[in-house]
């Protein structure tokens, strides 16, 4: 999630509370990543594997987030660049497994979705509570609001895509679920990048003013 501090300055994540909060929030993230990417495999399920994924993405993002707290601005930039671009190639693998998966004959099991969904969402719920009051800030901080955000719509989206499986007996409705969850990581990816670049491109101006 993000940070928050007020709408002139950026809020830049120095803050004792934002940084046990945030190591809190990876311990959950990491577990849930084993627990779902485990658990997708065993049941079959790309929607599964792919919100592990998305756990991941978080973990690495509350990570780096924590290492470049306190920061120059152009280290804090160049950091949500790199979580960027690594959210667009987990979303481009996301989509194009889902593609490859189109052609791969069985159906997931709708309970290991169901239970493991819910379970994710619970964490995702936690990681809400323990971080929405730092939610706005600069793009390091914005994306760890993001990822968080992605979490939560990716819990709810497994559950439905649960109950499509289990109503429907095809493995169609994990994998919709998972290209949505794909489009996700890109829009995501897009606007760390844009915010990042805007970021990056005011402190170039800053440096050659003081030149």
């Amino acid at each position: 999630m993000a940070g928050c501090c007020g709408h002139d300055a950026k809020f830049d994540g120095v803050s004792d509370d934002y940084k046990r909060r945030l190591w809190i929030v990876i311990a959950l993230n990491a577990t849930m990543f084993a627990v779902e990417m485990t658990a997708g495999h065993l049941a079959k399920s790309q929607a599964l594997q792919a919100d592990a994924l998305d756990f991941a993405g978080d973990a690495m993002t509350y990570g780096i987030s924590l290492a470049v707290i306190g920061a120059s601005l152009r280290a804090r930039t160049n950091a949500a660049l790199f979580k960027g671009f690594s959210l667009l190639l987990m979303g481009l693998w996301v989509f194009g497994s889902t593609v490859y998966r189109v052609f791969y004959v069985g159906v997931p099991t709708a309970e290991i979705m169901g239970a493991v969904g819910f379970l994710a969402l619970l964490t995702n719920l936690a990681s809400v509570v323990l971080l929405v009051r730092y939610k706005d800030g600069d793009a390091n901080v914005r994306s760890v609001w993001l990822c968080s955000r992605n979490d939560a719509i990716g819990n709810v989206a497994v559950m439905f895509a649960a109950l499509g499986v289990w109503g429907t007996a095809t493995g169609w409705p994990d994998l919709i679920v998972a290209t949505i969850m794909a489009g996700l990581f890109l829009s995501s990816a897009f606007q760390i990048v844009r915010q990042a670049l805007a970021e990056r491109a005011e402190v170039i101006d800053h440096e050659h003013a003081e030149a």
